[in-house]
């Protein structure tokens, strides 16, 4: 037997009149485990939260040769890897290309979305069991610093968090980016002439490899430094003119690493019964190291942490899930 996908349209008070004009009623997809629709029974939850320049849509895309993670949770079912569970998709794309999964003046209450539309939407709505208890939230990339999030503000809502190569230690993983996005806004004259340059180019033809450094640098920025009248609503930690380092907007950004944060919050941490880390040994954003970091500070915090490394880059692991799933669905409550 095979779990069943279904699709639903959810608005988001959360999200109405965002910055960027988002739309707040979102398509949610969520996996429903074999079984399902002929019994009465209640079901652990699983929130996958996806990477920085994708949506909500992007976990079912089919490739030629890898399955999707809903093929890979069917797998793990019936392998007996993982007891049935549900799988909850949740889209948090915006005209950036990612909110953080954080609140913020720039971009939208991205976390507030999540952990009180699409949470309370899933519960009222399917067979779940309605607890911490019961709930993880696992991602990559950008997803896996948004399950840290959860972890950093909500462990009452999730007591387990799956993280896999998160967004960690700015200094390796962002700041390579600031020179390379200096460089184009400067030549496009400005952050608002070349948001309108890409996504003209986008329509017309298509984004190019040296459109991400930029984009991603811009939507780091609204997520971590916001600043309402800035074009964007957006403070660049780096001069226009001359690419030099403004401290105190870089400062405002290291807040938000989870290399600063987690120690930090080290008391909700505590409350979580695991957190599920690992990145590649080639990641190409370096996120080994921070995600390293963040594995010592919580191990030597007390907290409960499966930590691994493997041999591979950033991008295409979605095999990993297979892992981490492996470890924290097993110990989601099921009564």
């Amino acid at each position: 037997m095979k779990g069943v996908l279904e699709t639903r349209e959810v608005h988001s008070p959360a999200l109405e009149n965002n910055p960027l004009g988002d739309p707040a009623r979102r398509r949610l997809t969520v996996y429903l485990p074999p079984g399902y629709a002929e019994g009465t029974q209640r079901y652990a939850v699983v929130y996958f939260l996806h990477a920085f320049g994708n949506g909500g849509g992007s976990w079912t895309n089919v490739s030629g040769f890898s399955p999707t993670v809903p093929d890979r949770l069917d797998a793990l079912i019936e392998q007996g890897a993982i007891p049935p569970v549900i799988g909850v998709f949740p889209d948090a794309w915006t005209k950036l290309g990612g909110s953080q999964w954080v609140n913020s003046d720039a971009i939208g209450r991205y976390r507030d979305y999540l952990v009180k539309d699409i949470v309370g939407f899933v519960d009222k709505t399917f067979r779940t069991l309605p607890k911490a208890a019961s709930r993880a939230v696992v991602g990559h990339s950008s997803g896996g610093y948004g399950a840290l999030v959860m972890g950093r503000y909500h462990p009452e809502i999730f007591s387990l968090v799956g993280a896999h190569a998160p967004d960690s230690y700015f200094e390796y993983s962002y700041m390579p980016d600031l020179p390379k996005a200096a460089t184009s806004l400067m030549k496009a004259g400005g952050v608002e002439a070349w948001v309108t340059e890409l996504r003209q180019r986008a329509v017309a033809t298509k984004v190019r490899g040296d459109d991400f450094p930029v984009i991603n640098i811009l939507a780091m920025a609204a997520a971590y430094s916001p600043k309402k009248g800035e074009p964007l609503n957006l403070e660049l930690p780096f001069e226009q003119h001359n690419a030099k380092l403004r401290l105190d907007v870089w400062n405002r950004w290291l807040v938000h690493d989870p290399v600063r944060f987690v120690p930090k919050f080290m008391d909700s941490f505590r409350k979580l019964k695991t957190v599920y880390l690992d990145a590649g040994t080639r990641d190409e954003f370096n996120l080994r190291w921070g995600t390293r970091m963040v594995a010592d500070d919580l191990k030597a915090g007390g907290v409960d942490v499966a930590h691994e490394e493997f041999e591979d880059g950033h991008s295409g692991v979605s095999y990993r899930f297979e892992r981490s799933l492996s470890v924290l669905v097993p110990l989601l409550a099921r009564d």
